[in-house]
């Protein structure tokens, strides 16, 4: 007979979901309307293909994040929702469409991400430009955050992805250094603060965002924090890692809203400008509240 290991209470309790993860469903006239918009003009969204549990009250304020360049990526992150694969040929339409969408939705502030397009030489650089660009000529009065991927170090690639005239630039660090071969296999810790380091550089306001949840120690994060403060970081987002699907990385914890605000404190103590952290928060969450940080 084979014996089972035994789980303590305790363990039991931190990966149990708790109340304070509980979402409304997305319903209302605001949401069926954003979402007749984004069907319409064939639009792909990071609130959809990440399973994000704001989706019914972002798109209820009338308000969605793009993601463009499809809707596959190169990368294999064991967190994420997104489908991996060959992303098909990417459309050079596609800039035109999101900036009539943004303007037809009339909103104040725009959130625009991507998949990884490794494979392409100049990873998405052009597209990124010319919708940020047409955005702005469209909706001049509209602010703008552009949360972009890894460039894999073509720094070429990245100035033009951020010379468009957006308000905030955002890269994601999503965890701690020590996770990230089990959880960003083909990322890099130190390539994605070279970027946000750059970004800061250049004159942008820059952002970051972070889950929790998924096997980090509180000095982990502590050290996440100061990385980010010595690059610069004006915005940081905390949030709870959610599990997509059982092939994904399993949540290790359930952590706090106490503990979220526990490091809130000790981010603005290391002198990052704005720290957005709770349980629910994700990187475009209350996106409209880091423009003029």
């Amino acid at each position: 007979m084979i014996e089972l290991p035994v789980v303590s209470k305790e363990t039991e309790n931190k990966r149990r979901k708790p109340n304070w993860l509980r979402v409304k469903l997305p319903v209302g006239p605001e949401y069926a309307k954003v979402r007749k918009l984004v069907d319409k003009n064939k639009l792909h969204t990071i609130c959809e293909s990440g399973n994000c549990p704001n989706m019914g009250e972002c798109w209820g304020a009338g308000t969605a994040t793009f993601m463009i360049l499809g809707n596959v990526c190169t990368r294999s992150c064991s967190f994420c929702a997104v489908a991996t694969g060959r992303p098909p040929e990417y459309d050079l339409e596609e800039p035109k469409r999101v900036a009539e969408a943004i303007k037809t939705m009339g909103v104040k502030h725009a959130v625009i991400t991507s998949v990884n397009r490794d494979e392409l030489k100049d990873r998405g650089a052009e597209i990124w430009y010319q919708t940020v660009v047409q955005t702005k000529q469209l909706s001049p009065e509209t602010t703008i955050e552009t949360l972009i991927p890894d460039v894999k170090g073509n720094w070429e690639a990245l100035y033009r992805m951020i010379d468009a005239g957006q308000e905030v630039v955002s890269h994601n660090v999503e965890t701690v250094k020590e996770l990230y071969r089990p959880v960003r296999p083909q990322a890099k810790y130190p390539r994605s603060l070279e970027e946000l380091k750059r970004i800061k550089e250049y004159g942008k306001r820059s952002k970051s965002g972070a889950m929790l949840g998924l096997g980090e120690t509180d000095d982990q994060v502590f050290q996440l924090m100061d990385d980010l403060a010595e690059v610069g970081l004006d915005i940081l987002t905390l949030g709870q890692y959610l599990q997509p699907t059982k092939r994904h990385h399993e949540v290790i914890e359930y952590v706090h809203p106490d503990k979220f605000e526990f490091f809130k404190e000790e981010g603005l103590k290391r002198g990052i400008k704005y720290v957005e952290s709770g349980p629910l928060v994700r990187s475009s969450y209350h996106a409209e509240r880091h423009v003029h940080v």
